[in-house]
């Protein structure tokens, strides 16, 4: 049968070391502020002992708590999922703990989520809900990132969606389409994501390419995203009957509820359809057929986020600005990928 070590305290190594409990504390609270022999008998000590740090107390000591809180919008999208779980992977690196919370698109819920997470003595936080302006929350004088939602007032990091969307129109491109067509959310303009938007009618501009932008309330639910784009097929079949349709959809999700939809009709993927997504979601690799789309490159998403706001946390500890004089804004290249949806459809001569 395991027993119960004993737990060392500071009287311990006091008494081990001969130092005194407030140069015990000095070593866990502030180590430079003692002379490096000092540190070498400490350390020798705490080895020699098998001491285990008790977080509690030493947060209680320094307020310092290694903790970030999280707000992500919803999990309907895995793409969320995706980024928390690269954040989460940063603990190695960085050593930071997280708090998350899901907002579910609620403004009364979030705002009562922050002031758990203020509770806790966060240190930082990262906001991927779209739900509170980032003028509301640069006003919690906090070391703050957000990712892929608006951010005038705060740092943030973001992929290049304009070129993402450009990307997705040249391959459909390519592929001698008779129309290109983007399916979005009414999307503000403030929001990075709107460049999908922007990167794909210039594309089209720019190039004399028939094209059309369909927006619809989409992303809400599985149930009605079906319903929007059953309907969505129907117009396009009496529209464009017997030409090629290069579809661009604005995530994986949704470019997975299209393909399903046309496979219950079909069977298969008809031959005047390509299709195209955006994130480079789960979805994508785990559909029917493998969905081409625009990667998000989320491992780099996540990591330069989490070292933004460390760098503010940082740089908060040594009492200088949060982040200078204006908020700082990282983006992040996407990566066009082309898979069975594009690439699996012959092209016609």
């Amino acid at each position: 049968m395991m027993e119960a070590k004993k737990k060392i305290t500071f009287d311990d190594i006091a008494k081990y070391t001969n130092f005194s409990k407030t140069t015990i504390s000095r070593y866990f609270n502030n180590p430079d502020s003692l002379a490096p022999e000092s540190q070498r008998i400490i350390s020798d000590a705490l080895e020699k002992l098998d001491y285990k740090e008790n977080k509690v107390a030493r947060i209680l000591a320094n307020g310092q708590t290694e903790f970030i809180g999280i707000i992500v919008p919803e999990f309907y999208h895995r793409f969320f999922s995706e980024v928390l779980n690269q954040i989460l992977s940063t603990y190695e690196t960085y050593g930071y703990k997280f708090l998350v919370f899901v907002g579910n698109q609620n403004e009364e819920s979030e705002r009562r989520y922050i002031q758990e997470l203020l509770s806790y003595q966060i240190e930082g936080m990262i906001v991927l809900s779209h739900t509170l302006s980032s003028k509301e929350l640069s006003r919690l004088q906090l070391p703050m990132v957000t990712i892929e939602r608006e951010d005038r007032y705060v740092c943030s990091v973001n992929t290049d969606n304009y070129t993402g969307g450009r990307q997705a129109a040249a391959l459909l491109a390519e592929h001698g389409c008779d129309i290109l067509l983007h399916i979005n959310s009414p999307t503000d303009p403030r929001i990075p994501a709107y460049g999908r938007i922007t990167g794909f009618q210039d594309y089209c501009q720019e190039h004399g390419l028939r094209h059309e932008v369909l927006l619809r309330d989409v992303d809400r639910s599985h149930e009605r995203d079906q319903a929007i784009l059953q309907n969505v097929i129907h117009v396009l079949e009496e529209q464009y009957q017997g030409q090629r349709k290069g579809l661009f959809l604005s995530n994986d999700t949704l470019a997975n509820t299209f393909l399903n939809l046309l496979f219950r009709k079909y069977g298969q993927l008809p031959d005047d359809y390509l299709i195209m997504g955006f994130d480079n979601a789960p979805t994508s690799r785990e559909s029917i057929i493998p969905i081409s789309t625009v990667g998000q490159q989320v491992d780099q998403l996540a990591y330069e986020a989490v070292r933004l706001v460390v760098d503010q946390i940082n740089a908060r500890k040594e009492g200088k600005p949060l982040h200078g004089k204006k908020p700082v804004h990282r983006i992040i290249s996407p990566v066009l990928i082309p898979r069975a949806t594009t690439e699996g459809v012959v092209r016609e001569n």
